[in-house]
């Protein structure tokens, strides 16, 4: 997996703030959407607390790293994906998390079958396609668009 690509297309779809933000769901995050969690030196500041662009980097190299692993436990035999598809379900991943992304049971099913229009069909039956949607209208398109690959 070329994870410079993938950095990059996460960060696009992230965007970047040296500062605390509510992301979409109210929750406290900063830099390229990096959850502020228990333990993190963030953890209690307020809104509008600036963080420095070393800070941001560490963090979003370690969510990547995480989001790769965490694709690894949730799907059998992710390294043998096609490229496209690793980056599809790590996009998704860093975006959800594990715990949510692991209720697409109809998606997981369509990608052990390589059906990618199955998989893309129940991307788009879900409460995530509604609450990002351009980002999961772009993702559903590179998941159909592994058919015509084929």
């Amino acid at each position: 997996m070329n994870k410079d690509k993938l950095r990059e297309e996460i960060a696009e779809d992230e965007g970047c703030k040296f500062e605390i933000y509510l992301d979409h769901l109210g929750l406290p995050t900063y830099g390229i959407g990096h959850l502020v969690v228990e333990g993190d030196p963030e953890y209690g500041q307020p809104v509008g607390t600036s963080v420095d662009e070393e800070r941001v980097r560490q963090v979003f190299n370690l969510d990547i790293a995480v989001t790769i692993e965490d694709c690894k436990i949730l799907f059998d035999g992710f390294d043998d994906y096609p490229e496209e598809c690793q980056h599809i379900l790590a996009n998704m991943m860093f975006n959800m998390g594990r715990p949510r992304l692991s209720k697409f049971v109809g998606m997981k099913s369509g990608i052990y079958a390589k059906d990618w229009n199955r998989a893309a069909d129940e991307m788009v039956d879900s409460r995530w396609y509604d609450q990002v949607t351009n980002r999961a209208k772009r993702l559903v398109a590179r998941m159909r668009a592994l058919s015509e690959a084929e």
